[in-house]
């Protein structure tokens, strides 16, 4: 009996320890979502942060890592950073947006649903919209 124990004890250590963040993961998560921020505003330039954008015709959101959401609309693509890291968020998100009025603003809060679940995260919020623009060649 106490070797059964000490047995499910050690796999449930092993388990959790798997869980536990991993350096090299992390580090490999970080530069995947640099390399696609990158891709996605190449050639492109930064305007002035805004508090709300018009959500008609946007299209979105494309995820990029825990603080950072792209919506593309009007010419132009508008790069989100939150205020705080929303550990839900991820590639395979869902994202349900809670709107107040008739524009997408900085106060505004969402919730995350994983692929396969059906419970949403906690509330994480937005933070000022920058508009990125195709840089006009000479």
């Amino acid at each position: 009996m106490r070797t059964e124990w000490m047995v499910a004890t050690a796999a449930l250590v092993a388990t959790l320890a798997g869980c536990a963040a991993n350096p090299q993961v992390e580090a490999a998560r970080k530069a995947e979502a640099s390399r696609d921020l990158g891709k996605a505003l190449e050639g492109r330039t930064a305007g002035t942060p805004q508090d709300c954008i018009t959500p008609n015709g946007l299209s979105g959101p494309q995820i990029i890592d825990s603080r950072t959401i792209l919506y593309t609309g009007g010419g132009r693509i508008w790069r989100v950073d939150l205020p705080e890291s929303c550990p839900a968020l991820g590639p395979f998100s869902t994202m349900i947006v809670e709107i107040r009025g008739s524009q997408l603003c900085s106060i505004d809060m969402f919730r995350v649903i994983d692929a396969g679940t059906s419970i949403p995260s906690g509330f994480c919020r937005f933070g000022k919209f920058t508009p990125y623009t195709r840089t006009k060649a000479n």
